[in-house]
């Protein structure tokens, strides 16, 4: 079923819909929060899977004042963007050093330029979309089968042995969510259909964003206790509130120095907020320097004052 007398079907509608509201309450919470970068990749990515979804649902449309190989060529491009920036959000929002070839230079050897090669150049030229496709998309394939087990590896390494369950359990779901991305060579090339397309590249990602938003909620709770307990304490709020202003700390550093106080260790803070322990120990020797003391017992005695 169609809507609105385009070519998009009426579930990828539902789900551009649903990833669009997604978006909006992820960028608010962003908005308030502009020190959690992790949360602006994700944003990134799940703009690209709207751009995606928009783009492939209405092209190629005769209706549509566009030539028809600039709507193919625009519809396959955002499915190779997408694509493209998988390996760089895992590099740059898990922190996976390893991935720093695929990221920078990978994606761009074998996801854009077969793209530029085939998708844009060659089928401008001949307008087969079909030797496009038939062609263009072996590169890709095989590239995609590497960067999945190139990701696994750089997950596996990280965690080893040291591993923040829930951060742990967050990146291997975005992982799960990126699997079924390998299959899109595969229905490119059978053409089996926008339906299973869709079906495809997006449910994954709409589990993971509504895991986003529940994270969200936790922490919001979390910060709410965390206040309590100061006025249980004796910790006036506001003094802790002005001494926070005076040193200009962020607000992942307040939860932070929240929880040191409450003698919360770092491996605890890390799975409490979301982050790895190495974050945790990079906020922590920030704190350190801003408001000047060499450890936890000088930074909790100043911050009451």
């Amino acid at each position: 079923m169609k809507v609105f007398g385009t070519e998009m079907l009426l579930v990828t509608f539902i789900f551009a819909v649903l990833e669009i509201v997604m978006f909006f309450y992820q960028f608010i919470h962003y908005l308030s929060r502009p020190q959690e970068k992790q949360r602006l990749y994700y944003l990134i990515l799940l703009f690209l899977l709207i751009v995606y979804n928009i783009t492939g649902g209405l092209f190629p449309d005769p209706e549509i004042g566009l030539p028809i190989v600039a709507q193919n060529s625009i519809a396959y491009g955002s499915g190779f963007l997408m694509a493209s920036y998988f390996p760089y959000y895992f590099y740059k929002g898990f922190d996976l050093k390893r991935l720093r070839f695929h990221a920078i230079y990978g994606v761009l050897l074998f996801l854009i330029l077969p793209y530029l090669i085939f998708f844009v150049i060659v089928y401008s030229i001949n307008n087969n979309l079909d030797f496009a496709v038939k062609y263009g998309i072996i590169a890709p394939f095989c590239y995609s089968i590497v960067l999945l087990w190139a990701i696994l590896r750089a997950i596996r390494l990280k965690y080893k042995g040291n591993r923040s369950r829930a951060t742990f359990i967050e990146v291997v779901a975005v992982y799960l969510a990126v699997i079924p991305w390998v299959m899109m060579t595969v229905i490119a090339y059978f053409n089996l259909g926008q339906l299973i397309e869709v079906i495809c590249t997006n449910g994954g990602f709409v589990v993971i964003t509504i895991m986003f938003i529940s994270k969200s909620v936790t922490q919001a709770r979390l910060e709410y206790q965390q206040l309590i307990d100061l006025t249980i304490n004796g910790v006036r709020p506001s003094a802790f509130q002005d001494n926070c202003t005076q040193y200009k700390l962020t607000n992942r550093e307040i939860e932070i120095v929240q929880l040191l106080r409450q003698g919360s260790k770092y491996q605890s803070i890390g799975e409490k907020l979301f982050i790895s322990e190495l974050t945790v120990k990079k906020h922590v020797h920030n704190v350190f320097e801003k408001v000047g003391v060499n450890n936890k017992v000088e930074l909790i005695h100043k911050m009451e004052q």
